[in-house]
């Protein structure tokens, strides 16, 4: 018999969030770690994103958190990048819309001010990388007395990264009295270390879900070397409004999808398109959907989160504005077309930066995808400098994750220069993110038509 959410006893709150979200039936790291997390025990989870894993922790923290309570926080979910921080905490702003529990998300690349302010209102759930962190936690803006449970999830990614010695000086200055959740996708000698300091007793669940794209799905690729390219090629698909009738296009932020639905709600008006990320409401998210669905609208921006459990028929297209960053969201994006054995496209834009995260679910899926050329009548814009160091500089963090000695293009050139060197091709990464040249195998100059 099939396990549903009612049987681990949520309350009502949480299982009218769960319904609202789309989420029907538990997967199986969901129906298996659930129930110990409620228990209180430590858990340790072998598993891939894109296999629920992150409500499997989620929902049973909510449930034991329940509501508000005092000024410092009560748990702690450590993620390796700004952006799973970020995704885990729209996970727990869509189960908690009926709870009464605060949660903040701490990460670098933006100055603290805002973030110690938040802290001082008071907060249930912190959801941070380790390095802010402890940067908060030592000036003093944070006080973990409270904290009853600890989460590190992808800790293999955490130990790729080098964050080992700040995870230990963590685990230094929180109550050793708690209940701690690890979750890992692969299991290195150095993770396996990390287990042993970290848990005691552990349930271990084991969880091999292996994704793969329908095969009612067409697969194209355009490489495109910036944002504003991107919205030029959205412009040109969308002149052909007869094959492009509805379409769903996936951004990775609530930034990138409020900025792609500003740009269509000027070009093809208001009563054709909708966004729904997880700052909308939920009455929001739930009338945009079904205008979707009855074709009211022809467009709907989307973020990954906000699109869990969409079940729209006759979607003719899928657009990847952004690829995914957890690679595993590509197959579940593509399979909200080609259903209940129609036909669908999926096409994915790629900039050189994203084109380290297509390798990666060209594996994951076990088939490559088709490359198209960019059409001559497409305007390839300039990348911005701005966009064009950022480029640069998520290359040489890809290169370092796979090579820990990389030192960086930037790196690089500063040594240059400071010994009097040339240049060379220092900025390699720069160069080639100005240019929009991709930085695989599969490289691509990019010409103004």
């Amino acid at each position: 018999m099939q396990t549903s959410f009612e049987d681990f006893k949520f309350n009502k709150q949480l299982l009218n969030a769960i319904a609202e979200a789309g989420y029907s039936v538990p997967t199986e790291i969901q129906e298996k770690g659930i129930p110990p997390i409620l228990a209180g025990q430590d858990v340790m989870g072998i598993a891939q994103t894109g296999t629920g894993k992150t409500a499997a922790f989620v929902l049973p923290l909510l449930m034991n958190l329940k509501y508000a309570q005092g000024n410092d926080p009560r748990a702690l979910i450590l993620s390796p990048t700004r952006e799973l921080a970020m995704q885990i905490e729209e996970h727990i702003q869509l189960f908690s819309t009926y709870l009464d529990l605060r949660t903040i998300v701490l990460y670098g690349g933006l100055g603290p001010k805002t973030q110690k302010e938040l802290l001082a209102k008071g907060c249930d759930i912190v959801v941070a990388t380790p390095g802010r962190f402890l940067d908060l936690y030592l000036a003093g803006d944070i006080n973990t007395k409270s904290l009853k449970v600890l989460v590190m999830d992808e800790a293999d990614k955490m130990v790729d990264m080098g964050f080992i010695s700040k995870l230990h000086r963590i685990l230094e200055v929180i109550p050793r009295k708690r209940q701690n959740l690890l979750f890992s996708a692969t299991m290195s000698e150095l993770v396996r270390k990390i287990a042993g300091d970290f848990l005691a007793f552990p349930t271990v669940i084991e969880v091999t879900e292996q994704a793969t794209p329908a095969q009612t799905v067409t697969q194209s690729l355009y490489h495109v070397p910036n944002v504003k390219t991107k919205i030029n090629l959205l412009q040109h698909l969308f002149t052909d409004d007869e094959a492009y009738h509805r379409v769903i296009v996936f951004c990775k932020t609530k930034q990138v999808a409020d900025s792609v639905f500003a740009f269509l709600e000027r070009k093809y008006g208001a009563k054709n398109v909708r966004v729904i990320h997880a700052n909308k409401g939920q009455n929001t998210r739930i009338n945009s959907i079904n205008a979707f669905k009855t074709g009211e609208i022809r467009f709907l921006v989307a973020t990954d989160v906000a699109a869990r459990g969409l079940d729209v028929s006759n979607v003719s297209h899928v657009i990847n504005f952004d690829v995914p960053i957890v690679i595993e969201d590509y197959v579940h994006r593509i399979g909200r077309t080609g259903r209940a054995f129609s036909t669908g496209d999926a096409i994915t834009f790629c900039n050189p930066a994203e084109e380290y995260y297509v390798a990666k679910i060209e594996k994951l899926i076990r088939q490559s995808i088709e490359v198209i050329d960019l059409p001559e009548d497409v305007f390839v814009e300039k990348t911005p400098f701005d966009e064009r160091q950022a480029i640069a500089r998520e290359i040489d963090s890809q290169k370092k994750k796979e090579n820990p000695d990389f030192q960086g293009a930037f790196h690089e050139k500063k040594f240059m220069l400071k010994h009097g060197g040339k240049k060379r091709t220092a900025a390699s990464g720069t160069r080639g993110a100005g240019k929009g040249k991709a930085s695989s195998g599969k490289s691509k100059s990019f010409k103004k038509k």
